[in-house]
């Protein structure tokens, strides 16, 4: 296996990567993080885990709203992966396969290829979307399936920037159809901040520690419009409201929810942030931007709309077939409440299967090893040979 080939699900919050006969992959924050406890040194990727007070943590992220525009923290961020510290191997005369966001500007595409192929000396690239790697895995995971039925599905990415809408018809993308939403992980951080700092602390600084609680306590209210009466009876609100203890970075590394009745030791002297109707509030802006004044439509409504620039002969098998993946699709009750919303939007007569699988974060990345380990994978690549003799625009003829 020497020179096996390396898989870099490339997200702007985090890198998935590996070597494709590996079982799983590294996962790995794509940014530079600094600490005000340590000043002098700049924590890159997976580093961050040596840093003991993560308060006030800046992030100096490669990805712009959702494209790769800063060049030079990727390339330290890329140094740092392809190094023995990160996957214990170089790039140098390795075929690799690599996602870019959906819709890349031309000039981030070939800006990425000749850094690939000057800088890390590659012998030969595969040049893919996370959601095209996600239909390939779920269309080999699904052999047992008829194969026409799965090669028709519509993948739902809820990324760290955007959501996108991308549906696959007798297995190729509808590229009229895909939609994108300006909503995913990082605004539902940064609404949560603002309520937080609003209501009870500044948190303004705290992305990191924001991100944490969003994680730990959020989930999706099946009905919004019954769940926000929490405030109209004790019993309601005890559901809901919760107490989270925040991290000092000495007793306590990481915040937790408080369990009453069950204290841990020198909890009275931690700080706390009592959450309520925050919990669901925030993970609401996935079904509806408008409340934080983005004028776009949620997620059921865009499918709804994608589907109506499919072939009808194709609609029956798409709503089969809706594969969720990325990281903000994990709040619980997520599912539950697509699936009701998107069952009141499509035609009665048509049934709506959604599949959310075990480790949406990775499954595209399982999808490239599915691609990189393929009997011809070599016919799909960009050598060196192809980027010395046409440069950086043939890519876009392939």
């Amino acid at each position: 296996m020497a020179n096996a080939v390396i898989v870099l699900d490339n997200g702007a919050h985090t890198a998935k990567v590996g070597l494709a006969h590996q079982d799983e992959p590294r996962v790995i924050p794509n940014c530079i993080m600094k600490a005000k406890s340590e000043r002098r040194r700049a924590f890159i990727g997976s580093q961050i885990e040596e840093c003991r007070d993560t308060s006030a943590l800046f992030y100096i992220l490669a990805f712009q709203r959702g494209y790769l525009l800063n060049w030079d923290t990727q390339k330290t961020v890329w140094d740092y992966i392809f190094s023995k510290d990160g996957i214990g191997c170089t790039l140098d005369n390795r075929n690799i396969v690599i996602t870019e966001p959906q819709m890349n500007f031309q000039s981030v595409q070939e800006a990425m290829l000749e850094m690939l192929f000057e800088e890390y000396r590659v012998a030969g690239l595969y040049k893919t979307t996370a959601a095209d790697l996600a239909a390939f895995n779920y269309v080999a995971d699904s052999e047992e399936r008829t194969t026409m039925q799965s090669l028709n599905c519509i993948i739902i990415d809820v990324g760290y920037s955007f959501t996108h809408i991308v549906p696959f018809v007798l297995g190729r993308r509808v590229q009229e159809a895909i939609r994108r939403i300006d909503v995913g992980g990082k605004a539902l951080t940064n609404h949560m901040k603002e309520l937080i700092s609003y209501r009870h602390l500044n948190m303004m600084d705290e992305s990191h520690v924001v991100n944490q609680i969003k994680e730990d306590v959020c989930f999706v209210a099946e009905d919004f419009k019954d769940t926000m009466r929490v405030h109209q009876s004790e019993a309601k609100r005890k559901q809901v409201a919760i107490d989270y203890v925040l991290p000092d970075f000495t007793t306590v590394k990481r915040g937790y929810v408080r369990i009453p009745g069950h204290p841990r030791e020198d909890e009275e002297q931690q700080q706390m942030v009592p959450l309520c109707n925050e919990r669901f509030t925030v993970p609401e802006l996935l079904f509806n931007p408008s409340d934080i004044g983005i004028p776009q439509v949620g997620i059921p409504e865009a499918v709804a709309d994608a589907l109506q620039a499919c072939p009808w002969q194709a609609h029956r098998e798409l709503l089969l077939n809706i594969l969720i993946v990325g990281g903000s699709s994990q709040f619980p009750g997520f599912l539950p409440r697509l699936k009701r919303d998107l069952r009141a939007l499509v035609p009665d007569d048509l049934e709506v299967s959604l599949i959310c699988p075990e480790d949406p974060v990775r499954y595209a990345w399982y999808g490239g090893r599915e691609i990189a380990t393929s009997p011809n994978f070599d016919e799909f690549l960009y050598t060196r040979d192809d980027y010395e003799e046409f440069g950086v625009h043939a890519l876009q003829h392939r």
